[in-house]
């Protein structure tokens, strides 16, 4: 709720879908609009579209609960990519592990339906990288990939810890985020982390493992608690040996050019440079800047956007 420089009340509103956001205002029984519905509720709308400061803006005249919730799909964004084929390949990969004990580890995570499950459905984040559905597998599937180029470019690298820490590095967000109507933290979350989480996982499927090296589990455990890199990222110890390095580097580089990428196609500044990005604390260039160069679909353009959220 704000209020006119009149001091009348009115009423902002972010509506989203799986094809992006829109802002919107109500400027009419603000406050009573306010009462009927809260964060993640499904709506009926009706309003008309206009330009404020360059940007499209929706003016509604109504708004309701949806009766019927509907499919949370439909209304939270979701990859681009096909979801079977980067489990497939996923599998694939860590199928090449030769260490037997991080090969039975893998394989108990693999074989657990219900973290399968949720593996392809979890975003990796709430905000700025692959925050989207599906978008954990995207990220643990690319930093997979990335890692396994970067372990047979360094034959000094351990190869097999490398790509189990690739894997495991992110699990705890399967217990750190919910994402049913809107993407946002649980409990667990907020107060312990997905790198602690992260580690009782493989603590978990570890202690069911017979003769598990007790340094190999450590080193593994490392992998996961240093991958943000350093303790201003929210790392509580930061990366001391090379596996441990290569991972916050491989990390880092797949969610920046993920959370770039969208940004800069997103982005609705006229002319060949971006807004500024507060995150990065500089604006971007982006001309000749296309979707397939970022690894991404197409934004549509506000007029489609605007079609797709009043076409119900």
């Amino acid at each position: 709720m704000g209020l006119t420089k009149k001091g009348d009340p009115f009423l902002s509103i972010t509506l989203t879908d799986r094809t992006g956001e829109i802002e919107a205002r109500v400027w009419d029984r603000a406050e009573e609009f306010s009462s009927i519905f809260a964060e993640g509720d499904v709506l009926d709308v009706v309003g008309y579209a206009n330009s404020f400061r360059n940007q499209i803006q929706v003016t509604l005249s109504s708004l309701s609960v949806a009766e019927d919730g509907g499919d949370p799909t439909l209304f939270l964004e979701t990859t681009p990519k096909d979801v079977s084929s980067m489990m497939t390949s996923l599998r694939a990969i860590l199928r090449q592990t030769k260490d037997s004990h991080l090969k039975t580890l893998i394989d108990m995570f693999l074989s657990d339906r219900g973290f399968v499950a949720l593996l392809k459905k979890a975003p990796a984040a709430k905000t700025f990288h692959h925050s989207y559905l599906g978008g954990l597998l995207e990220h643990t599937h690319s930093v997979c990939e990335m890692s396994k180029a970067v372990a047979e470019h360094y034959p000094e690298l351990d190869k097999d810890l490398l790509m189990a820490g690739a894997f495991l590095h992110d699990i705890g967000k399967l217990k750190e985020l919910k994402f049913d109507r809107v993407i946002d933290y649980t409990d667990e979350g907020r107060l312990l982390g997905h790198l602690i989480l992260g580690v009782a996982m493989v603590d978990e499927k570890v202690s069911a493992i017979k003769g598990f090296p007790k340094g190999l589990s450590l080193r593994l455990k490392h992998l996961i608690l240093s991958h943000h890199g350093q303790y201003e990222f929210g790392s509580p110890k930061r990366p001391k040996f090379l596996e441990a390095f290569a991972l916050h580097l491989i990390d880092d580089l797949d969610a920046k050019m993920n959370g770039l990428g969208r940004f800069m196609e997103k982005d609705r500044q006229e002319g060949a440079w971006t807004d500024f990005n507060r995150l990065f604390e500089r604006y971007f260039l982006k001309e000749g800047i296309s979707a397939k160069g970022t690894g991404r679909d197409a934004v549509p353009s506000e007029e489609e956007r605007q079609e797709v959220l009043f076409r119900r």
